[in-house]
């Protein structure tokens, strides 16, 4: 049971003296923790129960954090070996693709950005990459799925200001349509790297370089040599040509640049990979920010007490991605392995409140339970308790490796629809001459022969 009420959690907090138990270095005691922690988290979901909307999540939660929390799962499953929550992600996965298979759902396209679809089409990749368990045949595999994210937001890409880039809105009415962000652009280049990582089509990482050094040279990712590593900025005012930069830093930007620089490093070599070495390795002292005393920590709003309901996730997206990328650039490992360890411990003993005793908090560096509560601070604590098993599983899957979810080279090349026009499926017909239109529109966007891409 969750605590509900700000008094309630005051109460509880001063009665409960239960907590998670964690030792960093047993497999079994990790296994066990985020067992609790996972069980507690998807106690704020009722979209597999009558009445539901598979993959949705109640109020206050928005969309894109329910992909982001179905991803979580796919982890869990990944790296426990429990398959208890596989069917309720497999359906909410499933029942939120829309009716061209892109993640861009009815329910939600009015007010979608390309953030929120990049977050379901990375948990998609997610369970490609880790053998997740197929759907039906006649269902929307997995790869498909990502590779849908991919082709909607490269048809998306903007030369119109700032020579480049996405918005972060994918509609011209909705607030925040003239900022182009790093967490659209980061979603973009990570979801291309680990594209072509796993069908090994270079048009993919052409993409993926393209997008990274486009976010370099408007500022949005900004070496500094030495300890202070890479910033990675918020965001910037395509109105103003990108010439002024929102400034606020966000674990989850960090986090998302990472590890699609780690997969280019996996990728590259020569040169382009001593490239792609440097860059990861500035992104993680850049990272630093985000730890205190080795601590993972949300540096623009925790302190202050002040994150709001997305931010109260960011921390599990960093953690998430700092352990897969030691996966596929090995270096990483020792230069995370560290924090990652004193995070899980911090984050473990911090989840010793509400009324179960194993509800988890934000602050992690502060000894017991905070009093805070929910979905974010839950999968938070699950990712990076979880990912402390990164060295007993094996490395993402590839079509030359084992990887056995199809793909579909055309999937989501048929534009955006006007989400007031009512959805209906495209036909084997309209579908092909869509992708042949988009083949001929991304090949002058990249200069390449999008259609080798497979």
């Amino acid at each position: 049971m969750r605590v509900r009420s700000a008094l309630g959690g005051a109460l509880l907090a001063a009665q409960t003296v239960s907590a998670i138990t964690l030792d960093t270095t047993d497999a079994n005691s990790i296994r066990s923790a985020a067992s609790t922690i996972a069980h507690g988290m998807m106690s704020y979901y009722s979209g597999n129960v009558t009445g539901g909307t598979p993959g949705l999540l109640p109020g206050p939660y928005y969309w894109w954090e329910a992909g982001a929390m179905f991803g979580s799962l796919i982890d869990y499953w990944y790296y426990t070996g429990d398959s208890t929550y596989n069917d309720v992600v497999s359906q909410a996965l499933l029942f939120q693709t829309g009716p061209d298979a892109d993640f861009m759902p009815p329910n939600q396209t009015k007010s979608e950005g390309n953030d929120d679809q990049g977050f379901w089409g990375l948990a998609a990749m997610s369970a490609a990459e880790v053998g997740f368990p197929n759907p039906p045949e006649e269902d929307p595999q997995w790869l498909a799925l990502a590779q849908a994210v991919f082709n909607s937001q490269a048809l998306r890409w903007d030369n119109s200001t700032c020579a480049g880039g996405l918005k972060w809105q994918i509609f011209t009415f909705n607030t925040g349509y003239n900022y182009k962000n790093s967490i659209s652009n980061g979603c973009f280049f990570n979801l291309g790297a680990r594209l072509g990582y796993y069908t090994k089509n270079e048009t993919y990482l052409d993409w993926a370089e393209r997008s990274y050094d486009w976010c370099e040279a408007v500022g949005l990712v900004t070496p500094n040599s030495g300890e202070a590593g890479y910033q990675v900025f918020d965001g910037t005012d395509d109105n103003q040509n990108c010439s002024s930069l929102n400034h606020m830093q966000w674990s989850y930007n960090a986090g998302v640049f990472l590890l699609g620089a780690a997969t280019m490093w996996n990728q590259t070599t020569g040169d382009r990979q001593a490239r792609w070495e440097t860059r990861v390795r500035g992104i993680i002292a850049g990272a630093g920010v985000f730890f205190q005393n080795q601590v993972m920590y949300e540096v623009a709003c925790e302190p202050s007490a002040n994150c709001n309901t997305d931010q109260l996730s960011f921390k599990a997206y960093l953690s998430r991605w700092m352990a897969a990328s030691s996966k596929v650039a090995p270096f990483v490992r020792d230069l995370v392995a560290p924090a990652l360890q004193k995070s899980a411990a911090g984050a473990a003993q911090a989840c010793s409140g509400g009324s179960d005793g194993v509800t988890c908090g934000t602050r992690w560096y502060q000894a017991g339970w905070d009093g805070s509560y929910g979905v974010g601070q839950q999968m938070s604590a699950l990712e990076v308790v979880q990912g402390l098993l990164i060295d007993s599983v094996a490395g993402p899957l590839s079509n030359e490796t084992g990887g056995t979810s199809k793909g579909n080279p055309a999937a989501g090349t048929g534009g955006d629809r006007n989400p007031g026009v009512p959805a209906s499926r495209i036909s084997t017909g309209d579908r092909a001459g869509a992708g042949i239109l988009t083949a001929v529109i991304l090949v002058g966007l990249l200069g390449g022969a999008w259609w080798m891409i497979a």
